[in-house]
């Protein structure tokens, strides 16, 4: 390995008459003079130089410099590089590219002078190091595959035979009593070596392992410390949302810590068929399974605790892997979907709109010195329709207002429902500029099938938020696991649920219903844009009200919307002048008549001041709006200082005073929802007649995670 190595070509043949037109040579031309001889040069070194025929040699201007070698170079470097490559010389990349690099223990060939511009070194054989500049000078190499090989033949059964050895005295140690140093008390060892780490893993230790999951899998003294890892079974129940007996299961088993698999059946409505043939047609949930066998419901798991069984069935149970008879576990995309995957019925009507979507003219228009997008007018709606359906423009305008009246297309300043001509412009509604903004819209597409009741939607929407809530939100609601909504089925199937109510009726849903049904939208369209948008900054707080919307009925809503617009009686929003809806908005129909300032006590915006996230039934909005109030009240929204006499209350009140009256209005009013203690000093503030002050809290903007 340390030999010189030279690589080495058959010589031309020499001229002897010479040819050659003798150009004046360039200095950026001229070939470099060559480099001193080295002290001591090999036999075939000084052989390779006499046999260059000195007749190459040709006399140069003085201006070209002559060379030792015999090489003149007339065309430039070109020239001289193939002559030198014709002479088995090898040569290096130009300065200004990457230079080669030898492994250690190969040998270096001596190469040839370089032209001009071009160092070479002449130094002693030795690995070239890894921190050299690029441009710096490094010496040609020659790559010998044989070497190459031979070295990681060798590295490969070094390392081989160290393995080999240190397993022999591996097995050789573990028979001894005493546990040889390395070795951890479970049979596991580290082995390192040059730039390699192996662990060792005794067959022995692995099996008693196994016998020890096999054996008792956690437990203590004062009750239940199961974990995941020792519980080879699986706990699972089937549950309703808002079911108190199904929540008391479900805290029994986070207090215990013992993993389990909830199966909410309004949100699974297709697991209804397997809870019936499993636990009987006329049984009510909860029903606790141990594996693929039947525990019973609350009753029956209350006697078995009480006893002590439950805990040794689920000690049992922590031995025995779980069967593929057992429920089985939600996977999230996978389950089927019945109202997503087949279970809906196509709009009559969706047949004529595809023909629609591809024949119609479809552009931007300038109208009222405003540029509308993505429209058409009706006169070419008409037109289309008599084309394909060969009927009357009388019968085709009929059919153009059915589909204003299903929203699949709206008028672009939305002004009336369809009229022919070419000055009333229409769009589709998937057309819509603002379908960014449309969080019921995935991949912004219309939901093409036949229109479901709003009423039955929002029961639906309902159920499954409640169960989002009882799956990952804390006990008292003032804490919402955003990442994990986010990842559950129970989520998935939310957001395609709602695409449905982008062509809802809105003006069936009866007028009893529409408070909780807006209520409870509310609050889920602030879980849904936090789950996909994030928390708003304080600057851009103000616009993520109104840039988050739904599509429902055709028309947009937005959280701001939901509440001035529709709950506050199209009010204006603090600190705004202009008003929700205007004096020709069809949503307007849906305003509430008169405004209950309970409504600001059951809408939750995602923020720890705000009030906590709660979802209200058709049947018992009142009510519940009361109880939140006190809820809210009793918990921070009000403080009294009976020595200043000042009464601090939240800056919800302040932003809506409206709503409330003047200030011992409102006091009076907040009378009504407060705990004893406080009433009792605000009733005394309130009749001695002395002046009160009002201060306001601040309010916690921050995620309420």
């Amino acid at each position: 390995m340390g030999e010189e190595t030279l690589v080495a070509m058959p010589l031309a043949p020499p001229h002897h008459h010479h040819h050659h037109a003798h150009l004046p040579a360039l200095p950026h031309l001229a070939a470099p003079p060559p480099p001193p001889p080295p002290p001591a040069e090999t036999e075939l070194t000084e052989q390779r130089e006499e046999e260059v025929p000195v007749d190459d040699v040709v006399e140069a201007s003085a201006d070209v410099p002559r060379r030792e070698e015999g090489l003149v170079v007339d065309g430039g470097e070109d020239v001289y590089y193939a002559r030198r490559m014709l002479q088995g010389v090898v040569l290096r990349p130009p300065p200004h590219l990457p230079q080669p690099e030898a492994p250690p223990g190969l040998t270096r060939a001596l190469s040839a002078p370089a032209p001009d511009g071009y160092v070479e070194e002449e130094e002693e054989q030795r690995p070239v190091e890894r921190s050299a500049s690029v441009n710096s000078a490094a010496s040609a190499v020659v790559v010998d595959v044989a070497s190459i090989g031979r070295f990681f033949r060798d590295r490969r059964d070094v390392l081989s035979s160290a393995i080999t050895r240190r397993i022999s005295s591996l097995k050789e140690a573990s028979s001894s009593p005493p546990p040889p140093v390395g070795m951890d008390t479970y049979g596991v060892q580290e082995i390192h070596l040059p730039n390699v780490k192996v662990t060792v893993r005794l067959k022995d230790a692995i099996e008693a392992d196994a016998e020890e999951d096999d054996a008792v899998g956690g437990g203590g003294d004062d009750g239940y410390s199961f974990s995941g890892s020792h519980i080879k079974g699986r706990v699972s129940f089937f549950s309703r949302s808002g079911c108190r007996d199904c929540a008391a299961v479900r805290a029994f088993f986070r207090q215990s810590a013992l993993p389990y698999v909830e199966i909410n059946l309004d949100v699974f409505p297709e697991r209804e068929a397997e809870f019936a043939s499993r636990a009987g047609a006329s049984a009510r949930v909860p029903q606790i399974f141990l594996n693929e066998k039947l525990l019973g419901g609350l009753v029956v798991l209350n006697s078995l605790r009480n006893s002590g069984e439950f805990e040794r069935r689920v000690r049992d149970l922590a031995g025995r892997r779980c069967p593929d008879t057992a429920p089985r576990v939600p996977v999230y995309g996978f389950d089927n979907d019945p109202g997503k995957e087949g279970g809906d019925r196509e709009d009559a009507m969706v047949g004529i709109v595809r023909v629609l979507r591809h024949r119609l003219p479809i552009q931007d228009r300038i109208v009222r010195l405003k540029l509308v997008k993505n429209c058409f007018s009706g006169a070419d709606m008409v037109d289309g329709i008599v084309n394909h359906l060969e009927c009357s423009r009388k019968k085709a305008v009929e059919i153009g207002r059915e589909l204003a009246r299903k929203h699949f297309i709206h008028h672009v300043f939305r002004e009336n429902d369809f009229e022919d001509g070419s000055q009333n412009l229409y769009r589709f509604l998937e057309h819509d500029p603002a379908i960014p903004k449309y969080y019921n819209f995935i991949r912004g597409a219309t939901n093409d099938g036949e229109p479901k009741l709003a009423a039955a939607i929002g029961q639906r929407m309902t159920k499954i938020m409640v169960a989002i809530l009882e799956a990952y939100a804390s006990d008292d609601r003032r804490h919402l696991d955003y990442s994990r909504i986010a990842a559950s089925e129970e989520f998935r199937r939310y957001a395609n649920m709602v695409q449905e109510l982008q062509r809802v009726d809105m003006s069936a849903l009866p007028a009893e219903e529409r408070l909780p049904f807006f209520l409870n939208l509310h609050n889920a369209m602030a879980i849904h844009a936090v789950v996909r948008v994030g928390q708003p900054g304080a600057i851009d707080r103000r616009s993520s009200f109104s840039n988050f919307q739904y599509v429902v009925g055709g028309h947009p809503y937005s959280l701001a919307t939901i509440r001035n617009g529709i709950l506050r009686s199209n009010r204006r929003q603090p600190y705004t002048i202009a008003k929700p809806f205007g004096s020709s908005d069809k949503r307007l129909e849906l305003v509430q008549g008169k405004v209950n300032p309970l409504v600001h006590f059951g809408l939750c915006d995602a923020t720890r001041s705000s009030p906590i996230v709660r979802f209200f039934s058709t049947q018992g909005v009142e009510p519940e709006l009361r109880h939140a109030a006190r809820e809210f009240f009793l918990n921070g929204g009000v403080e009294i200082d009976l020595e200043s006499r000042t009464v601090h209350l939240t800056r919800i009140i302040k932003w809506y005073s409206v709503d409330f009256g003047q200030d011992r209005e409102t006091l009076k009013w907040i009378l009504n929802y407060l705990d004893p203690t406080k009433a009792g000093l605000l009733t005394h503030l309130l009749n001695d007649g002395g002046a009160i002050n009002i201060s306001y809290l601040n309010y916690d903007w921050s995620l309420n995670v």
